[in-house]
């Protein structure tokens, strides 16, 4: 289809070019989720046992996904994930998304370490994440030992 055979199609009655009601622009704008610097996500007071952001005032962004709304954006900061997240990139993090082995997840530590990792077991036993980053070791934990594992739904590139 060309351009204007596409253009046309998106022509309401009136001959606006507008996006229709329900389109993607409009319902994202209405589904904006806070956005959170890694920095900032360490801290005590930021986040509630469960892994939900607390308080107001934060920025906020649109996803490009139909994120649930208990979703957040984290902004990644350093190189610890390099190769797949860069520091800038923006990740989208929903805490109530079951998480499965071989899922991109969020942790907290009780200590207030954030970091994203591979889900790479969870028993009742222990918790093992495996790091993005080559040059960093596989962690492993005692489910206590985490404040909190949310999943990864959405990262920008």
């Amino acid at each position: 289809t060309s351009i204007s055979d596409f253009m046309d199609m998106v022509e309401t009655e009136h001959g606006s070019t507008d996006f229709p009601t329900g389109s993607y622009q409009q319902t994202a704008a209405q589904n904006s989720v806070p956005l959170i610097g890694f920095a900032q996500a360490g801290v005590g007071g930021f986040f509630d046992d469960g892994g939900f952001p607390v308080g107001q005032g934060w920025e906020e962004i649109s996803p490009p996904t139909g994120a649930s709304e208990n979703a957040y954006a984290l902004k990644v900061s350093g190189d610890s994930m390099m190769p797949l997240y860069r520091e800038g990139d923006i990740i989208i993090v929903d805490p109530t998304a079951q998480v499965r082995k071989g899922d991109r997840v969020v942790a907290k530590t009780r200590e207030g370490e954030v970091f994203a990792k591979t889900l790479e077991r969870k028993t009742s036993k222990v918790i093992e994440l495996l790091s993005l980053n080559p040059e960093h070791d596989t962690l492993k934990f005692a489910p206590d030992d985490l404040e909190w594992l949310a999943r990864i739904i959405w990262a920008s590139q």
